[in-house]
């Protein structure tokens, strides 16, 4: 567990489902836009579900997906390494927080306190912040950890099915303290 900024970051557990559920629901018609499993018929059991891919994923070293939680508890947003690639010691770095919470740095602690674990704890030598070209609040996340702009790669991303263009930032060790 790891707490910073009156935020803390854990993995989500099967009884984090309701607060997960109520969390999307609550930013349902922005999250939707550059997340497609956030669509507006999403109940607790997609929660439920996704809790279960992502303790199965941690289990098997793939993925360390994270919820990030108020002081007193209240489910904020998730944030989390995927796209693991043990060969080449890298891994992609996505993050979401609420509606009604952004604004306020807690994306960015959290992504902070996830990336110095992927350097840290998993040896990873590289971390990419992939992001569509108009998610500008994603990529001032990106610049505030200290991530290197990349470009924009074509057809670097598929989103709901269709070919579509990325920003591509990279972190790597030492990054987060140039920040």
């Amino acid at each position: 567990m790891h707490v910073r900024n009156a935020i803390t970051i854990r993995p989500l557990a099967s009884g984090d489902a309701p607060a997960l559920h109520a969390a999307v629901q609550a930013s349902i018609a922005s999250l939707s836009h550059w997340f497609p499993w956030a669509h507006a018929g999403y109940a607790l059991s997609d929660a439920e579900a996704r809790i279960a891919h992502c303790t199965a994923a941690r289990a098997r070293g793939e993925e360390f997906a994270f919820g990030i939680f108020a002081a007193d508890g209240e489910l904020l947003g998730c944030v989390g390494l995927n796209q693991v690639n043990r060969a080449h010691h890298s891994a992609n770095l996505g993050y979401w927080i609420g509606e009604a919470h952004r604004g306020r740095g807690m994306a960015a602690d959290a992504a902070r306190q996830v990336a110095t674990t992927g350097f840290g704890e998993l040896g990873l030598v590289r971390i990419e912040i992939v992001t569509l070209p108009d998610n500008a609040a994603s990529q001032r996340v990106a610049q505030k950890l200290g991530a290197t702009r990349e470009g924009e790669f074509r057809n670097r991303l598929v989103v709901r099915g269709e070919p579509a263009d990325a920003v591509v930032f990279s972190l790597v060790p030492g990054d987060l303290e140039r920040a």
